[in-house]
């Protein structure tokens, strides 16, 4: 059985659009490939799959949005750029590291950004 057809048999009409492109990019590729792709396991790529993942799939999907889907957010800080990259910077701004001025500038950026405050609410809920 090929992903999307996993997919579409354990989502249903619930398929989000998000999941069944990397269900594509599994069977244009490999599991494997497509979860070195987005940085994640392939053993979590494949519960995503089954619709049997047991965590909060927000990280994934934000990946999967950015890195295979090519969504941008407008950054208040560098424009345009990635779901992915975005969340990287929210992740690595929730502790100060003055390793260099552009984390001390994301720091600051994504600490006042509303979709790091959004995002922040929604983990909170």
């Amino acid at each position: 059985m090929s992903a999307i057809e996993t997919a579409r048999e354990a989502w249903g009409a619930e398929l989000p659009d998000w999941v069944e492109v990397l269900a594509l990019e599994c069977d244009r590729t490999s599991q494997n490939k497509a979860a070195q792709r987005i940085g994640y396991a392939a053993a979590a790529v494949s519960t995503i799959l089954r619709r049997k993942y047991g965590a909060r799939t927000d990280a994934i999907e934000d990946t999967v949005r950015g890195c295979l889907m090519r969504e941008t957010l407008a950054c208040p800080a560098l424009g345009d750029i990635g779901r992915d990259e975005c969340r990287k910077w929210r992740r690595k701004a929730g502790a100060f590291q003055n390793v260099n001025s552009k984390h001390v500038m994301m720091y600051r950026a994504c600490n006042h950004c509303p979709i790091h405050l959004d995002a922040r609410e929604k983990e909170a809920s």
